[in-house]
């Protein structure tokens, strides 16, 4: 059983913690059965930062408790574009194959199951997302976490080349980034026309 719906922790307000899934576990000992639960945590504060951890205890709140502590402590940072990713990204992690891919504002967070969680609580607004192979919720928030890790923003690729933005991604895209930075329209329809180039990591 399982629940994609927000649980209110009430320690800390400003994150978001979403339950993906609760598994029940039972061992088979003398004189009966021992029952335990494990709890997969999504943990977010909704602008930019977001992590997943698993938690088991004998009881449902217990579990739930452990597995957002273990997320809180493995949150990352993801670099964002308005109100999407900066580029598209493909990954393969086990048997999980994911597609993460900028959209126009407006279109929403087209994903779903495990992946919506993460990108939710993440704060991403729109985005085109697609997986493959299992649907193992476990493997898929990891392997949604790691393309997230994926992700790098136009300055920081021109950084580590050592030019200059519009040399990456041209004057166009270069100026509707630096409207967005400024508060101004998303550059997300920009990112589209121009194709950026994909990350592929296995």
């Amino acid at each position: 059983m399982g629940s994609r719906y927000p649980h209110s922790s009430g320690e800390r307000s400003d994150l978001t913690d979403r339950v993906v899934r609760v598994n029940r576990v039972s061992k088979v000992v003398k004189g009966g059965r021992k029952f335990s639960f494990s709890a997969l945590i999504v943990v977010g504060d909704m602008n930019g930062r977001v992590g997943a951890g698993i938690g088991k205890a004998k009881e449902v709140t217990e579990a739930i408790r452990k597995g957002m502590d273990v997320a809180k402590r493995n949150m990352i940072t993801v670099p964002m574009v308005g109100t999407t990713i900066p580029h598209e990204v493909r990954l393969k992690w086990g048997a999980a194959k994911i597609m993460l891919k900028p959209a126009a504002p407006g279109t929403g967070v087209i994903s779903g199951g495990a992946m919506r969680a993460v990108i939710e609580t993440a704060g991403i607004k729109d985005i085109l997302t697609k997986s493959h192979g299992t649907n193992n919720p476990i493997n898929t928030v990891r392997a949604t976490l790691a393309a997230l890790q994926q992700l790098k923003t136009a300055q920081q690729i021109a950084e580590l080349r050592g030019k200059e933005v519009e040399q990456i991604v041209g004057k166009r895209l270069a100026a509707a980034y630096r409207r967005q930075e400024g508060g101004g329209k998303s550059a997300a329809a920009a990112a589209n026309g121009a194709e950026a180039t994909p990350v592929e990591a296995k």
